[in-house]
């Protein structure tokens, strides 16, 4: 999920704390457990800071590592220590347990969108990624709003907040069955044994889609129960100059990523461009549709790497352009 949702995730835990008679009866642990719960709700997301070193890193790592088992007791005794640092709890534990059920439940909204984590690192090392809701979900976050707006007009924020999460998880239960029809919908449209990802968009009406055959890439888009294939794509053996390519390590950050990627290669008065796009990333630009995740590798005419860049393009090949200096004397590998 996006940052002001898990921001406001962290509110409604700290509402429904209330149902815990413990945390209802004590003001100072309430606003301890709201700390808590509003700073655990944010802090798996802390690996945003590795962006410093660069996009290939901060691939790699977002919701890598960081959202995995492990992570999970590692944010909570951070930032219980952090609160009781601030206002020490004598009844620790229940803050404790609320700091970890904020920690978890940011985790565990993250899986149901399509950049997915690494959730279950170390017992299963794959990305995982339900494809049910889209990374800012307006129902959602509107709930949580309505919820706090309640709570700050004198509602009772336990009961208030438990109503609140019963119907966002009646909301998930309605989104997955409605992914699972349009799978069925685009399946029988395309006709073919492979491999089908349906993902959810801003809009209840649209999803977008990438399907995997032995043969081709299919990406394509369903409106209002409607299905529309805008690319295809061969997929070929791979070649010399992509396996030069795939020993850069911004590749490697990606495909360490990406199971959507498709492989490219196109000669240029340099040498040769080989480049990875993302099918699930596909946008329009001043008319132009593109792919906004890439990994591109430049190599000169006796194939060695002279440039690569990984990362979003949202305005295009001009933008893209303005990244990569093909003529450099050096390799950046």
């Amino acid at each position: 999920m996006d940052t002001a949702t898990h921001f406001a995730m962290g509110f409604g835990l700290a509402g429904l704390a209330h149902l815990d008679p413990v945390v209802a009866a004590s003001p100072g642990l309430a606003e301890a457990v709201m700390i808590g719960t509003v700073i655990g709700s944010q802090a798996p997301d802390l690996d945003g800071f590795t962006r410093i070193r660069g996009s290939a890193s901060y691939i790699r790592n977002h919701r890598g590592i960081s959202h995995s088992v492990p992570a999970l007791f590692f944010w909570t005794l951070a930032v219980f220590g952090l609160v009781q640092l601030i206002s020490p709890q004598a009844h620790w534990v229940h803050l404790l347990g609320w700091i970890f059920l904020a920690v978890c439940l940011h985790v565990f909204v993250d899986l149901f969108n399509s950049y997915g984590t690494k959730g279950l690192y170390p017992f299963h090392k794959d990305w995982i990624a339900f494809h049910v809701i889209f990374i800012f979900d307006a129902f959602i976050f509107a709930m949580h709003l309505v919820g706090i707006t309640l709570w700050a007009a004198g509602a009772e924020p336990g009961r208030l907040f438990l109503w609140i999460y019963l119907i966002i998880g009646c909301y998930y239960c309605w989104r997955y069955q409605a992914q699972k029809r349009t799978t069925e919908l685009v399946r029988e449209t395309i006709g073919k044994t492979g491999t089908y990802t349906i993902m959810p968009t801003h809009s209840w009406n649209q999803w977008t889609f990438v399907v995997k055959t032995d043969q081709h890439w299919y990406v394509g888009e369903v409106n209002a129960g409607e299905v529309q294939i805008l690319d295809v794509f061969s997929i070929k053996p791979e070649s010399e100059l992509i396996s030069i390519a795939k020993k850069d390590c911004k590749v490697q950050s990606f495909l360490s990523f990406s199971n959507y990627a498709h492989a490219e290669v196109k000669e240029q008065p340099f040498g040769y461009e080989v480049r990875w796009i993302d099918l699930r990333y596909r946008a329009r630009y001043q008319g132009k549709s593109h792919y906004m995740f890439v990994s591109v590798v430049c190599l000169d005419k006796q194939q060695q790497i002279r440039d690569s860049f990984v990362g979003w393009i949202h305005r295009g090949e001009e933008q893209l352009a303005k990244k990569l200096n093909p003529e450099k004397e050096i390799q950046i590998n």
